[in-house]
């Protein structure tokens, strides 16, 4: 079972990666939404799922091993240098920040994988799309995009944790702390 965990969740990265280089990002009116995005926002829940497996500590291990993951597939898919560093950068960050918060709530595992979702996610919108496509790094996107940007990835990964939440509280382990 612990092994099953983690090799889907290393899988969810690969695949939010090949989703997201391979269909053009989805636009909702304003919001720019790339298409893993969805992929994105269950890799934080299924790292919740890796931590309650296998402990804090190796859990930093199987985030390590997802980064590398990550950046290979990004370059290997033919991003540019500057959107995979970006994206291990903003991959560690996001990920990191999701474990503590997740370790450090004691409440029912339903409300940590929210909760340390929500906050990976939101870290994960705002860097990515400052450090890779912004103005500020590759320059893919305008100024005038990028909040519509952060805020199309935060809507999607939001609805991400909130379904997941909704599914892990209906099961055993999702009503305990």
């Amino acid at each position: 079972m612990r092994i099953g965990i983690i090799l889907l969740y290393l899988a969810s990265i690969v695949i939010a990666n090949v989703v997201t280089a391979r269909f053009a990002p989805l636009e909702f009116g304003a919001f720019l939404v790339p298409a893993g995005s969805v992929f994105i926002g269950a890799t934080f829940i299924l790292r919740d799922f890796v931590q309650q497996a296998i402990g804090r500590k190796r859990t930093y291990a199987a985030i390590l091993t997802a980064m590398l993951l990550s950046a290979a597939t990004s370059w290997l898919l033919g991003d540019t240098l500057w959107i995979t560093a970006a994206s291990a950068v903003t991959f560690l960050v996001s990920e990191s920040t999701d474990t503590e918060i997740y370790s450090r709530l004691k409440l029912p595992m339903a409300w940590r994988v929210l909760y340390s979702g929500f906050a990976g996610g939101v870290i994960d919108s705002v860097l990515f799309v400052l450090i890779g496509l912004s103005p500020l790094g590759a320059g893919i996107l305008p100024w005038e995009a990028v909040g519509s940007a952060i805020l199309g990835q935060l809507i999607v990964k939001t609805g991400m944790q909130a379904a997941g939440a909704a599914v892990v509280r209906m099961l055993p382990v999702g009503r305990t702390a």
